[in-house]
């Protein structure tokens, strides 16, 4: 009874420890204050897609770090891993100081990604009320955009004065996520763990890739929800540098995201009444479409804001409910390795799309990248489209 009492408590504990972890200053401006270092769009492409590199490569490690030895020791060490990170950045003055914060960067990401969400849904899973998962997700993230509209607001404000001031509290804040991390209680999922740690883990990752390969709708989600989160992403990140570039104030820019936050975290508080609401294939066949519109409408509209928000808004909703939907399908003892393995392919995208993108915007124009970025998309949802067709007359 005690340990069922502990697990519910990590709920609460959780959205405590995802303010802290995205009350980040420095989301928001890590783009200017890089450029203001001498960066050019292309070596902000390359640094991001280091970050990616470091993430495609140590995705499946962390993710199984997870699953064998403990959600809350991933947790732990990701929050550290930040720390350094934030440190080695504040104080670095060329690309490779700046690549190599980034390394360390994505490796707190790698340890935190699929570890938090795997700890959530386990804990939900052992007291059996895993079906409040996308409810509970929903407020997770309504959390977390709240969160970052904060952070953007006072990051934007405080770069005004100084970015040491930003990372300076960001700092701070990431010092007592570390110890925040520390009260969760581990989920006791049933592993078997062989003497040999290597033969462990190399079975951790085989029997988890068999599991994607054997459930082609656990593939399908995985591939197509990781695409959707990198045109957000993407878009998010080069348009700190757009905005800088019509002339708009780096106070006005925080604003900008915050408000673009903020309305995540409306529709993420609702996400679970609008999936009820329009159902599974709305989700998965016509929300990639009103995204790829939207991408069109920041690339060549004179209310590229208004359709910015818009992006953010729509792609929360559809990460709460996928993340339902790919959660069912795997087993306990494999979920934080098969989620890491779809970060994984995020990473994969990133690390084509961002150094395009960069480059495009150093020898045209960023408008001209995100024009080429709605193109993608936009065949991206067309694509999905046919593929569901096609699937749906074969059954």
């Amino acid at each position: 009874m005690e340990y069922k009492n502990e697990l519910k408590k990590n709920i609460y504990k959780n959205y405590l420890f995802t303010f802290l972890k995205d009350f980040d200053l420095t989301h928001g401006i890590w783009m200017i204050y890089l450029a203001s270092k001498g960066l050019s769009l292309t070596e902000l492409g390359l640094v991001e897609a280091i970050f990616h590199i470091t993430s495609f490569v140590m995705e499946i490690p962390t993710g199984a770090v997870a699953d064998i030895w403990g959600r809350k020791t991933s947790r732990i060490c990701g929050r550290i891993a930040q720390l350094i990170a934030a440190f080695i950045l504040i104080y670095s003055n060329s690309f490779f100081g700046f690549a190599l914060g980034f390394v360390v960067t994505a490796l707190s990401y790698n340890l935190e990604s699929g570890a938090g969400e795997a700890l959530v849904y386990d804990s939900l899973k052992e007291t059996g009320e895993e079906k409040k998962y996308m409810k509970i997700s929903g407020v997770n993230e309504m959390i977390m955009q709240g969160a970052q509209t904060c952070g953007l607001l006072l990051g934007g404000f405080l770069s005004n004065y100084s970015y040491t001031y930003a990372y300076g509290v960001t700092i701070v804040v990431s010092s007592l996520s570390i110890i925040q991390a520390m009260s969760f209680r581990e989920p006791d999922i049933k592993m078997e763990i062989e003497e040999k740690r290597f033969k462990t883990f190399k079975n951790q990752v085989s029997e988890s890739f068999k599991i994607i390969a054997g459930n082609k709708k656990l593939g399908f989600l995985i591939l197509f929800s990781q695409a959707i989160f990198m045109f957000n992403t993407s878009i998010f990140f080069y348009f700190q540098n757009y905005l800088l570039s019509k002339g708009i104030s780096k106070g006005n820019i925080g604003m900008l995201l915050a408000i673009a936050a903020l309305g995540a975290a409306i529709t993420a508080s609702k996400a679970y009444k609008i999936e009820k609401l329009v159902g599974e294939k709305v989700i998965v066949l016509l929300f990639p479409l009103i995204i790829a519109i939207c991408i069109w409408g920041v690339a060549l509209s004179k209310y590229y804001y208004i359709f910015f928000i818009l992006i953010n808004s729509i792609e929360s909703i559809i990460f709460i409910a996928v993340s339902d939907y790919t959660n069912k399908l795997i087993p306990s003892n494999k979920r934080a390795t098969i989620l890491s393995m779809g970060s994984m392919i995020f990473s994969l995208y990133m690390i084509i799309i961002f150094p395009l993108i960069g480059k495009l915007g150093d020898v045209y124009s960023l408008q001209f990248s995100f024009g080429v970025l709605a193109l993608i998309a936009s065949i991206m949802a067309v694509i999905n489209i046919i593929v569901f067709r096609i699937n749906k007359k074969r059954n």
